[in-house]
């Protein structure tokens, strides 16, 4: 098997054996690096385990056929010439080598025994952490089916997070609007004061200007009365009337073109009232709608 890093936080490996392919999801990409990297270490483990167990049994089997085929030739040894120390006394060296030989074997065997219980053990203990760790893909498993519901909520709440940004993004690009035209709203009610200030001061002007306004028709009563007095002398002084006649034209005159300025200002004094009328009107309205 072969563990292979299909992102940066998921691994998969696959065993052809059983048809069966694993995947393991982690919180970071480090302990999917150190998973990696302990996976491999248990492979080769697994791995070198193996080959010594089959090289040990292959040697156990080896020696095993060699004392085979020397007891027998041993034991015929012993049964034709007598005991071993009578082999050694009679058999010369190469008896002497075969004991040492088959004494070697036996240790061997033994030693080979002794390994392949070991190896057992080690055997063992290997299909044990295979066990906890098909265990721990398994919840694995559970957990990233789990992970995949909570991210698959966490992208609909995403989802409906940008819908309502959205919204209120649009709402707030409609407050501008607002505030924006409110701020025009504002500036013209500002200018509509400011005129109206200026109207103001140019009523307060004509009405200063109105109140020359008495003054001026005592001074035209003033005329009267002394063009009534000038009638009743008229009578009396019809003598001095050639030498008078030309001041009285004159004096009537003035008193005409007096009254002519005089309406000429009333007339411009009630247009500006009207005005002021008309413009007063005109600001309750705008701020009625405001």
């Amino acid at each position: 098997m072969t563990f292979t890093k299909t992102s940066q936080k998921f691994g998969q490996w696959a065993d052809s054996r059983a048809n069966t392919v694993f995947g393991l999801g982690f919180a970071s990409e480090q302990q999917l690096a150190k998973f990696a990297e302990k996976f491999q270490e248990v492979k080769e483990a697994a791995k070198l385990a193996r080959d010594k167990s089959q090289e040990k049994m292959e040697t156990s089997s080896n020696h095993s056929q060699e004392s085979g085929r020397e007891t027998p030739s041993s034991t015929q040894a012993s049964s034709i010439n007598g005991t071993d120390d009578e082999k050694i006394s009679h058999g010369g060296p190469e008896t002497a080598a075969l004991i040492t030989e088959n004494d070697r074997l036996k240790t061997a065997v033994e030693q080979s025994n002794a390994n392949a219980k070991k190896w057992e053990t080690e055997l063992q203990t290997l299909r044990e952490s295979n066990a906890r760790l098909v265990d721990a893909l398994t919840e694995s498993s559970a957990n990233v089916e789990s992970w995949k519901k909570q991210l698959n909520s966490c992208k609909e709440e995403s989802e409906t997070l940008r819908e309502k940004i959205s919204e209120l993004e649009a709402q707030c690009a409609e407050a501008s609007a607002e505030k924006e035209r409110n701020a025009q709203l504002s500036a013209r009610v500002q200018e509509l004061e400011t005129e109206l200030q200026d109207k103001e001061q140019e009523l307060e002007n004509l009405r200063k200007q109105a109140e020359i306004i008495p003054q001026l028709m005592a001074e035209c009563e003033s005329i009267t009365e002394k063009l009534q007095a000038a009638d009743v002398k008229n009578k009396d002084l019809e003598e001095r009337i050639g030498g008078l006649q030309a001041d009285i034209e004159d004096s009537q005159s003035k008193q005409g073109n007096m009254k002519g300025e005089l309406k000429k200002f009333m007339d411009i004094l009630d247009g500006k009232i009207d005005e002021l009328h008309e413009f007063r009107q005109g600001l309750s309205r705008l701020g009625v709608d405001n």
